[in-house]
């Protein structure tokens, strides 16, 4: 038992170092970020339901919200359609943003917090490919602490799984 325990531990302990190691500066070539094609065995799940940012300006048009598949950063090609969307939003106002990695309950504090920084920057790198300027957008990881849906079960994880525009 004291083994099994030990062996979790040099497990969880090499997990974490992989995830903070792979947040350093260094970038993937946009390629690797924004190919998430599905394979033969893997199917691109159904679209998880849009949360919406709340505006003060009634004919704003509004920025939505991307999810992730459990533990991953790459874009499914739901959240590639809406941040198309979002980005002829951010071209045509000019308006900054800030792009918000969120992370379901499970995992570290600190590997969550590192993956909702990469699914933040995966979202910006692929916005400024399509033209949306870098000053345009700053991101800020919360990992697990500010949870959209409550709850302990996948129908509340995938809303958590996101990164949220905040204008």
């Amino acid at each position: 038992m004291k083994v099994l325990q030990v062996t979790r531990f040099v497990v969880l302990v090499a997990a974490a170092s992989l995830a903070l190691s792979a947040c350093s500066k260094k970038t993937a070539p946009p390629a690797q970020v924004m190919d998430n094609t599905p394979s033969d065995t893997q199917k691109e799940p159904a679209p998880t339901p849009v949360q919406t940012n709340d505006s003060q300006e009634p004919t704003a048009m509004k920025l939505q919200d991307i999810f992730f598949d459990y533990d991953q950063f790459a874009l499914r090609g739901d959240a590639r359609r809406v941040l198309d969307a979002n980005a002829s939003v951010l071209k045509s106002d000019g308006s900054s943003v800030m792009l918000e990695g969120h992370c379901d309950e499970r995992g570290t504090v600190e590997y969550n917090l590192a993956l909702g920084e990469k699914r933040a920057r995966s979202a910006k790198q692929y916005l400024v490919g399509l033209g949306v300027a870098d000053s345009q957008m700053r991101t800020i990881s919360y990992g697990e602490e500010r949870p959209f849906a409550p709850g302990h079960d996948e129908s509340a994880w995938s809303q958590n799984r996101r990164v949220h525009f905040q204008k």
